[in-house]
């Protein structure tokens, strides 16, 4: 018995020992995925912290973990206010996950620790012009319960979908529908935009070419690809994700579009290390990393850091009344052009209603003529499903392979829509002179597919204008 218990001692020690120097192990040098998913809840719990006043026990439960990996259920929090950061791990412990609130450009993930680095640019957006007590866009005032079969519309749960969190229907200019999920602190909560920015990036580019600082037939676009074929690689080319590059856009696990969100301190100067897998404006590619490249491209052709990180808001959203937007960058000062854009759902619509007008807002020509039909115009390598970060039909959902994204559903064929990955969308409908905004958490497993409420909505007798 004696040496039973002996033996039993050893096994014990030796379990303790085996834990030990697995905990040493995971708190100095964690997996990659332990760090991609403390980055990563760090990041959006920042976010939604200290841009949009929400609780982050509630953002880290509903908004990280109910949808997540389930690597993220064991996830824990804290926010220090003083510091204006938040850190997560595994356990609270393991993967030294860290992001930091930096004012005008938001919140970011650090994934190096050096937080005196990432909060290196003082930037603060100029002041929005004062808002009249009027009807959206010029105030905030609709009129939208005039128009309740529209709001029976919005109120059916499954045209509305799980997690839905903002809807708005705009036609003729005004709000004629709107609606708001429980998740909701209230309607002027901003919301991550996710794959929508693409679209502002887009038009972001577009103001710079229109100043005359940049065309789509440059080349030559970075230091890093003189001497190799990457130099060829045209602004043309990243607008329609045929730059030819390498890039894994898969989620769920490392890969390049993960690994550049949350691991990367210069995400662009990743995406550029990326080699080429045919010649550009030949392959197709939906890359995250594309448009990150694209910021870097239009950020390169001002003239100083400074005026870059003041584009946006001086170019477009104070021109257009998107006040409540807040552009991310990295920690190294790229705009996150492919992601991190956060606005308020009307704010959203303004957007898309800019675009319905051919890029003009109250006469005057913000976006360069004709930019938005060369945004909407498909290229040949997407096999004419996509623009210039812009997509020519709706999500995929949970669609097989094969089968047309909106195949089953009769929808004016003239909408084109800026897609997000947790079901973020906006539809400009020009036939119906209509944008129809829908913001949620809704992961593309669940199946929801918006094109039910664009059929819907497209089926009513017309509005008054």
């Amino acid at each position: 018995m004696h040496r039973v218990f002996a033996v039993a001692r050893w096994v014990l020690l030796g379990v303790l020992l085996a834990v030990v120097a697995a905990s040493l192990w995971l708190y100095l040098a964690p997996p990659a995925l332990i760090r991609l998913g403390s980055n990563y809840a760090a990041k959006i719990i920042c976010s939604n912290v200290f841009l949009a006043g929400r609780d982050a026990e509630t953002v880290l439960r509903n908004d990280v973990q109910a949808p997540g990996h389930p690597l993220l259920k064991l996830m824990r929090v804290s926010v220090d206010p003083q510091e204006a950061s938040v850190r997560t791990g595994l356990f609270g412990a393991f993967g030294g996950g860290l992001a930091v609130y930096r004012g005008g450009t938001g919140c970011v993930a650090v994934p190096d620790g050096d937080i005196a680095a990432a909060e290196g640019l003082d930037f603060t957006p100029p002041e929005p012009a004062p808002r009249r007590a009027s009807l959206w866009p010029e105030g905030k005032e609709t009129d939208a319960a005039d128009y309740p079969q529209i709001a029976a519309l919005l109120n059916d749960e499954r045209l509305a979908g799980p997690g839905m969190r903002a809807m708005i229907v705009v036609q003729h200019g005004r709000i004629i529908g709107e609606r708001y999920g429980p998740d909701m602190v209230s309607a002027d909560q901003p919301l991550i935009g996710w794959s929508m920015t693409k679209t502002v990036t887009s038009a972001l580019v577009g103001t710079v070419v229109g100043a005359g600082k940049l065309s789509v037939d440059d080349d030559h676009l970075l230091p890093e690809w003189s001497g190799d074929e990457r130099a060829r690689i045209k602004v043309a080319d990243l607008l329609g994700m045929q730059s030819g590059l390498i890039f894994n856009e898969d989620y769920g696990d490392v890969t390049d579009v993960t690994r550049m969100l949350y691991l990367e301190n210069d995400m662009p100067a990743f995406v550029a290390d990326k080699p080429l897998a045919g010649p550009s404006g030949t392959i197709f590619n939906y890359s995250s990393g594309t448009s990150v490249l694209l910021s870097r491209v239009w950020q390169n052709a001002l003239d100083s850091d400074e005026e870059a990180l003041a584009w946006p808001y001086e170019a477009l959203f104070r021109k257009i009344g998107m006040d409540s937007a807040v552009f991310e960058t990295d920690p190294r000062g790229t705009y996150v052009g492919s992601s991190n854009l956060y606005a308020q759902a009307r704010d959203w619509a303004k957007f898309g209603q800019l675009l319905l007008q051919g890029g003009v807002w109250k006469g005057e020509q913000v976006l360069p003529v004709g930019w938005v039909d060369y945004m909407r115009t498909p290229t040949k390598a997407s096999g004419d499903e996509y623009g210039r970060q812009v997509w020519l039909h709706g999500p995929r959902a949970n669609t097989p392979k094969g089968v047309p994204e909106d195949q089953g559903f009769d929808l004016p064929k003239d909408a084109f829509w800026m897609l997000g990955h947790d079901g973020q969308t906006i539809t400009v409908i020009p036939s119906l002179d209509m944008v129809v905004v829908r913001m949620g958490l809704t992961p593309s497993w669940l199946g929801y597919k918006p094109q039910a409420l664009i059929e819907a909505l497209s089926k009513l007798p017309e509005s008054p204008s």
